[in-house]
Parts: C-alpha cells; structure tokens; sequence
C-alpha cells in the first residue's frame, strides 16, 4: 500500500497543483459563500466554511495563538500548566469555531528556520521532497536527516525550462521539543511552519509520517447531498429526453399523415413530365439528330469521283466510319472539310494499294456535327 501511494503521489501532486493554479478554488469559494448566506442561520453550520487556521507559538515559555493576519493574540498560557489547563485555554479561544473546521499550525520564529532560494527543472515539479533531500547538502551545512525540511514553489518569472523554488529547514531538535510540548499538553497541530508577519509562510514542516489524519463527518452529507443531486440530474435528464421523445412521436404522426399527400403529388407531376416528356420527344430526336441520307449525301459530294466506298457506319454517339477505294486517299482529308455534317475528319490505320484495282486503300473517320453547327446548305445554282 505504501509503495502504491508513493508511486501515485507525483501525479496527486501534478493535479493539486493544476487545481491551485486554476480559477476554480476562488469561484468555488465564492460561490459557496453566496449559497450559504441564503441558509438560514441554523444551517449554515452544516455547510460549514471549510479549515480555519489558527497560529500557535512559543516564546519564553509561554504559548501564544493568533488568528491569520491579525497581530493581537486571541489566547496566551503558559507550558508550565497542565495539559486539561492548556487544552481548556485553547477551547476557550477557539469556541466559535467547529472542532471539524479548526486547524493548528505551529510556526516557529525566521531566526531558528534556515531559508534558501533555488532554481530547479521542470522536471523536480513532481519529486519536491526528494530533490529537497538532494540539494540539503549542497545549500546547508546539515543533512537530510538532521532536519525537518520543505520545499515551496515560488511565483515569479523564471528561465526557460526551470522554475523558482525555496528550501525552508529546521534542525531536528528545535522542532521535535516543541512537538513534545504539544503532545504532553494533549494538543494536536495539523502543520509546522514558519512565521510570516502576522501570518505563516505557508509550507509545512511536518515529516509525512507525522501527518494528522482528520475524518470530516460532513463527508457522509456532502456525499448524500453529491447522490441526490446526480439522482436530480439523471431524473431531469430522463424527463427531458422523456418530452423529447413525445414531441417527436407527436411530429412523425404529423409527418405519416402527410405522406400520403406527399406521394399523390408526387404521381401527379411524374405523370405530367412523362406527358410532356413523350410529346416532345419525336420532336427533339429529329431536330437533334443528322439522317443516314442526309450523310451518305453529303459525303458523295465531297468525295472525288475516282473514290468508292465499300462499307459505311454510324453509331449513336455520332462516330462515323467509312472504308473505301481512291485513287488519291491522302487528298480526301482536304476535300471533306468543308462538309456541313462531318467533323473531324481522319485516316484510321495505313493507306495501302489494292493491287487488283491498282487504287488506294483507306479507312477514314469522322464526328457528326450537331444540327445546330452544321452549316447551311449552299443554294442549287440556276
């Protein structure tokens, strides 16, 4: 278990620092002060606010406690008295606060606490308390074990690839008597730091293993309170989907309903554009398409009369091909451009001599023109 939470602590760590960094704490605090101010006065203290600090120090034998920011004490006695005197003092200056909500940090004076400013990889973000260790003996004069150490990250701009940081230590000794104080009087601190003005530096001292574990009984209601409120939701989200799904059967009636009509319709204009369709088609097929006659004619007039054809096709897309016989087929190219109905046109394969006719052989094709490219005919002289 041990080894499976320190594996696990580095990224802990990573997300409480994302968490810090964020905008989120601030808004949440915010918000959760503005939701509890609408409780009545009886419930606020089941919503209660979270930790309060409270400072505890120790000077000449005598305890002080303060409240963060604020130089007068709120209690002072002295270690010479019992532990119930002591605990009894501390009650007394805290009673306004819930036990669940209170916290003690034991700070200690700057002048017992030794402070140095380090310039650490990105990469030491994840393992603070082991560099730490590593870096105890290159910027102090004691070990790692002599002491009770943390190291801070500090805000600032830093060179690229690294960040700011602080090694704040304690010798041992000096800690762990005034830890012994405490426990001998029966009070329990939830961190050890150094103090700062009127308030703490914001670290903590305090080795891992002597860290106070607190049960909060506001965990029970707040996880009741985080169950229901995903019951709501789950709930609200089904009704929603529930009204969605009922508007949308209500609309597929509509829309099945119209269908009919829809299909009526649509039979009725198919109907009208096979109509007019079948009408016009004879129409459009002859004004769109050249005659076999009007080919084989206009083809005879431009050949010579030393050439004969011996075969003759047309196909639908208008592709024609001729085989026949000239006496000079490299000249049939230049007499049928000035054709009306064929484009185009060109020798298929080699020309080759019929050696009974003593003729040239050729195939030749062409394109048929579009109705409304072909030329006009020229008039019949008179």
């Amino acid at each position: 278990m041990n080894s499976a939470s320190q594996s696990l602590r580095p990224q802990l760590e990573r997300l409480q620092r994302a968490w810090r960094g964020s905008p989120l704490p601030g808004f949440l605090a915010w918000w959760g002060g503005e939701l509890r101010a609408l409780l009545p006065a009886r419930w606020r203290g089941l919503f209660g606010g979270g930790a309060e600090w409270r400072l505890l120090q120790h000077a000449d034998g005598r305890w002080t406690l303060r409240q963060p920011g604020v130089a007068a004490p709120l209690a002072r006695w002295n270690d010479s008295l019992d532990a119930a005197a002591q605990q009894a003092a501390l009650a007394a200056a805290t009673a306004g606060t819930a036990p669940q909500d209170l916290r003690l940090a034991l700070c200690l004076p700057p002048q017992q606490v030794l402070r140095r400013r380090l310039s650490l990889p990105l990469a030491a973000r994840d393992n603070l308390r082991q560099v730490g260790a590593f870096e105890m003996d290159r910027q102090t004069p004691f070990r790692a074990e002599q002491v009770h150490y943390a190291v801070r990250e500090l805000p600032g701009v830093a060179p690229a690839g690294r960040f700011n940081a602080e090694l704040v230590a304690v010798p041992r000794g000096q800690l762990d008597a005034q830890l012994q104080r405490l426990r001998e009087a029966g009070i329990a601190v939830d961190a050890a730091d150094l103090a700062d003005g009127d308030g703490r530096l914001g670290t903590n001292l305090l080795p891992p293993e002597q860290a106070r574990v607190r049960r909060d009984p506001r965990r029970r209601l707040n996880l009741a309170l985080a169950g229901a409120a995903a019951l709501l939701l789950v709930l609200c989200l089904g009704q929603w989907l529930r009204n969605r799904e009922d508007a949308l059967a209500a609309m597929q009636a509509q829309v099945d309903g119209m269908h009919a009509q829809a299909r009526q319709v649509a039979l009725l204009r198919q109907q009208l554009l096979d109509n007019a369709g079948a009408a016009g088609f004879l129409a459009q097929r002859k004004a769109g398409t050249v005659g076999v006659l009007d080919l084989l004619q206009d083809l005879t007039s431009h050949l010579p009369d030393d050439t004969w054809l011996e075969r003759f096709t047309v196909d639908g897309q208008g592709h024609v091909g001729f085989q026949g016989q000239s006496a000079k087929a490299a000249q049939l190219v230049d007499a049928l451009q000035g054709s009306r109905l064929l484009a185009d046109p060109s020798f298929q394969g080699v020309i080759q001599r019929d050696p009974n006719t003593g003729k040239e052989r050729f195939y030749m094709v062409a394109q048929v023109r579009a109705p409304a490219a072909a030329k006009p005919a020229p008039e019949a002289s008179r």
